[in-house]
């Protein structure tokens, strides 16, 4: 495997918004090495970019993956796969990579960012970023969540994934009692008939002066309605801090996976209706040295062949890249 560009060409079937339902383990002694919940666990591949080729990098920095197939919803795209990320700092931007394997390589749109911190009327900001993008079946349209400031999160809709036309807010602090940040949002496709949602959202919420994770609901993806207590509070992995929630499926339950700042991910198993708060510990344990350096984040997850992948931001803040890492169990 080559550094900084993956050159192994590994097709990868990304999840377009659903939460990912991992393959089960294959015997006994894969099911002892693997994580909580039988999860499996993830050795690193290599990076998804290299980011000192990059025409648009600002900051130096690169966050918050979210991997999407095109080749099955929309014919004619700049490739079979694209890759939305984003800088943390300002000015921040969501920008987009495509490639035909999402084992790489990525090419960088040539005219990125393809959203910006100013929008015309509609917002003037000191950044935007973590865009997660879903497709949205009942409209054939891709549905991206972003947010800027730290405070909102917003909603952006396109046919083809790179011209997006701005919807407006879909959630702020004012809609959460007692939160100063909605951000790092992802939304999935997850039915709960007695609530009426089709869809559901996770976000990190500054909550106390800690960071949990928060979540909403939906009919329609466009609007919501938010718990007013934390999904999944930092105390119960004995930390004091989440962020970068993420949705998997197993064993007929509902599972969240998220970073919590040790810079480990760990996961809670949330129940199918979203009303178990069950803590199971280590998720996914960084790497020492690069690209990690003790620090994995915001995770992304696709199969290929019954092989689970996960995407990541891997590295210290300020200076992370988009890794990718591979079930190993």
């Amino acid at each position: 495997m080559s550094d900084p560009i993956l050159d192994r060409r590994t097709i990868l079937r990304a999840a377009a918004g659903t939460a990912v339902a991992l393959p089960a383990l294959s015997s006994p002694a894969a099911a002892a090495a693997a994580g909580p919940a039988g999860f499996p666990s993830y050795a690193y591949l290599g990076r998804s970019l290299n980011t000192s080729a990059l025409r648009y990098n600002p900051t130096g920095e690169l966050i918050f993956p979210c991997v999407r197939g095109t080749y099955d919803r929309m014919p004619g795209g700049l490739g079979r796969y694209y890759l939305y990320y984003a800088p943390h700092d300002a000015p921040g931007g969501i920008c987009l990579a495509y490639g035909d394997s999402l084992a790489g390589p990525f090419t960088e749109y040539h005219a990125n960012p393809i959203v910006s911190r100013q929008w015309g009327s509609h917002f003037n900001v000191s950044h935007v970023s973590s865009p997660h993008v879903l497709w949205h079946a009942a409209s054939r349209r891709w549905y991206l969540y972003f947010h800027g400031e730290n405070s909102t999160t917003r909603l952006a809709t396109s046919a083809n994934g790179v011209d997006f036309s701005y919807h407006g807010v879909v959630l702020n602090t004012s809609m959460v009692p007692g939160i100063s940040e909605a951000s790092y949002a992802r939304v999935f496709d997850h039915a709960i008939p007695a609530r009426g949602a089709r869809y559901v959202m996770v976000f990190m919420g500054n909550h106390g002066g800690n960071r949990k994770i928060f979540w909403g609901w939906s009919g329609d993806a466009v609007s919501w309605q938010f718990a007013p207590n934390p999904l999944i509070s930092p105390a119960g992995d004995g930390l004091t801090d989440l962020s970068g929630p993420h949705l998997l499926k197993r064993n007929g339950t509902t599972y969240v996976v998220y970073h919590g700042n040790s810079g480990k991910m760990y996961l809670t198993e949330v129940g199918n209706s979203f009303d178990r708060e069950v803590h199971l510990g280590v998720f996914h344990t960084p790497l020492t040295g690069g690209p990690d350096s003790r620090r994995s984040a915001a995770p992304a997850f696709g199969t290929d062949g019954g092989v689970s992948y996960m995407f990541y931001e891997a590295g210290q803040r300020g200076s992370t890249v988009i890794a990718v890492a591979r079930a190993t169990s």
